[in-house]
């Protein structure tokens, strides 16, 4: 079996390429890396506006153009290709992905379109700093509190995690073995972000605790579990395609 790209995917790609020959040369990346953001806002801005690549893997019904895993994994081996700082990974695949997998249909329409159009920044943060990337080694607790929960416990290696806006917690509700997650702003009290050290520059990682932080579940209790792992399965062949083309 031969697989062929269409005339309308090879377009994206030559588009995308321009547009990332034009805003990522070798010197803006060493200016984002040196950057307190890591990535330049400008280029985001524009990324979505001129291109809508933000958008390109969410459901049209939510704000996206809906497109396949194909273009998801050209736009990554371009972005690779071009060594692009933003926060794409951690936004509009990850966390996006984890929202529409998980969050219920209200949630979705509140938050999907603002990650699609750039607007907002969200990550991911599963990974837990005894435990690594482990999901059944997660520890975080979510307290019940009226109608809302409180948080306590760490996340490490967050991409981007200093830069969003929108934390994506995983983590356990009291006396359930089953996981959750929740949606923490990142102005939430009792938060702590740190920026980790990295090989990369590239990409941002940082490091985050949670002492009684407010916390807003995303979709239904102690059901997070499979779309926590199809999310990270989408995560992991994005990451392939960036390598294919860095």
């Amino acid at each position: 079996m031969r697989f062929h790209f269409t005339e309308e995917q090879d377009q994206f790609r030559d588009a995308l390429r321009r547009f990332l020959r034009d805003h990522s040369s070798t010197t803006a990346v060493r200016r984002a890396m040196a950057s307190d953001r890591g990535f330049d806002p400008t280029v985001w801005r524009r990324l979505a506006d001129d291109l809508g690549v933000q958008g390109l893997h969410i459901p049209q019904v939510y704000g996206g153009s809906g497109f396949g895993v194909a273009e998801l994994c050209i736009a990554m081996e371009e972005m690779g290709r071009a060594l692009l700082c933003a926060p794409f990974l951690a936004s509009a695949v990850i966390a996006a992905k984890a929202i529409e997998l998980i969050a219920d249909e209200s949630q979705k329409h509140a938050l999907l379109p603002a990650l699609a159009s750039g607007r907002s920044i969200a990550t991911l943060a599963f990974a837990e700093r005894t435990t690594g990337f482990a999901l059944d080694g997660i520890a975080l607790e979510a307290m019940p509190q009226a109608d809302a929960y409180r948080l306590t416990g760490n996340k490490h290696y967050v991409l981007d995690g200093c830069a969003a806006d929108v934390l994506l917690v995983a983590g356990r509700i009291a006396g359930s073995r089953d996981l959750s997650l929740f949606l923490v702003r990142a102005e939430a009290a009792g938060l702590q972000r740190r920026a980790l050290d990295v090989i990369d520059p590239t990409r941002r990682l940082a490091a985050i605790e949670f002492a009684g932080t407010p916390a807003q579940l995303l979709g239904q209790a102690g059901r997070a579990d499979a779309g926590l792992i199809r999310t990270l399965d989408i995560a992991n062949v994005a990451l392939a395609n960036e390598m294919v083309g860095g």
